[in-house]
């Protein structure tokens, strides 16, 4: 099981008997059973026939929509689970809430958790590399988070933390073709915050699947912001994934050169950079070993991969609302 990414601009996705076929200009590029996928993500301008959304929905394959700049558009799921207890504990919960107050605790938690351990473990694998004078004050950041019971505080430390990482996240590329100055996002204007923003866009297509398949109401969250059309739960169980999924990903890519300068281009009136043709199947290739590479979950105590773990930390999530266990572990990574 895996994702299928469809990256050729101007394709013709359709269906020829039980697999999907994309065509370019006449010919067959990617011919793959539906049951060997999870998911599907069209990158760019392609043309989806009915026939394919109606067997991915009716196979529960979730089918999103990526700009060329990797910007988020949108996705199709398939019918909202049937379990209602799941949806209905998730509105008890929301507001101000003890409840509430407790997620929120363990959504920033998890984000500034692994943010510090991927700073130790970068300033350990480099002879050169001294982070303490940002690794201190995020752990200061950490232990206010526990004190907190305010969700606009607990979200103002997420911003703390979050801007003592990026802070010192150039010091982490060890490329010197490429550079990082600060995170920008809509539209990124350099090679670094592109691969950020484009990963996470990957990120929520997986993770958003994962909140839909537990039966929550993707659009009803505790630390984002509601907003119209925007899934804030699959949002916030997003924040403790990005440095684990993303960010390692990204600063692996950059420093083994897997990626190089001419794998990006930029537009020249609104300066937005992306990759090229060639950079995203180098990235999508990368992203998906990522997904399907194993480690041992803390809380469960077995094997389990990335991709696993979203709809498990999502189930765990659940779990806690419904009041079946006391506590909404966030997936920490020593």
């Amino acid at each position: 099981m895996g994702t299928l990414y469809i990256s050729q601009a101007d394709s013709f996705i359709g269906k020829v008997d039980e697999r999907i076929n994309v065509k370019f200009d006449k010919k067959t590029i990617i011919d793959v059973p539906f049951i060997k996928l999870d998911g599907v993500v069209v990158l760019g301008r392609s043309t989806v026939s009915p026939a394919v959304v109606s067997e991915l929905m009716n196979r529960h394959i979730p089918l999103s929509f990526i700009d060329e700049r990797g910007h988020y558009l949108g996705q199709l799921q398939p019918q909202m689970s049937g379990n209602i207890f799941v949806r209905k504990a998730q509105w008890q919960a929301a507001g101000n809430t003890p409840q509430s107050v407790h997620v929120v605790q363990g959504f920033v938690r998890g984000k500034l958790k692994n943010y510090r351990q991927l700073l130790v473990r970068r300033q350990r694998e480099s002879d050169n590399l001294d982070l303490s004078a940002d690794i201190t004050p995020l752990e200061n950041v950490i232990a206010a988070i526990d004190k907190t019971e305010n969700i606009d505080s607990l979200r103002g430390l997420e911003g703390a933390g979050s801007a003592i990482y990026f802070g010192c996240f150039n010091r982490l590329i060890l490329n010197p073709n490429f550079e990082f100055t600060k995170r920008v996002r809509r539209p990124p204007t350099d090679p670094v915050n592109s691969l950020l923003s484009f990963g996470y866009s990957l990120l929520r297509h997986d993770i958003q699947a994962a909140v839909n398949i537990v039966g929550f109401d993707p659009y009803l969250g505790y630390l984002h912001f509601d907003r119209y059309n925007r899934p804030s739960l699959a949002l916030d169980l997003m924040e403790e994934f990005r440095p684990l999924v993303v960010d390692s990903l990204v600063l692996t890519l950059l420093n083994k050169q897997l990626l190089k300068p001419d794998d990006f281009i930029s537009e020249p009136l609104s300066n937005a950079v992306s990759l090229t043709a060639e950079g995203r199947k180098i990235f999508l290739t990368n992203y998906e070993k990522k997904k399907q590479s194993d480690f041992k979950h803390p809380v469960m105590g077995k094997k389990c991969t990335y991709r696993e773990s979203f709809e498990l930390q999502a189930r765990l999530l659940a779990k806690y609302l419904m009041g079946t266990t006391d506590k909404y572990p966030p997936l920490f990574i020593r």
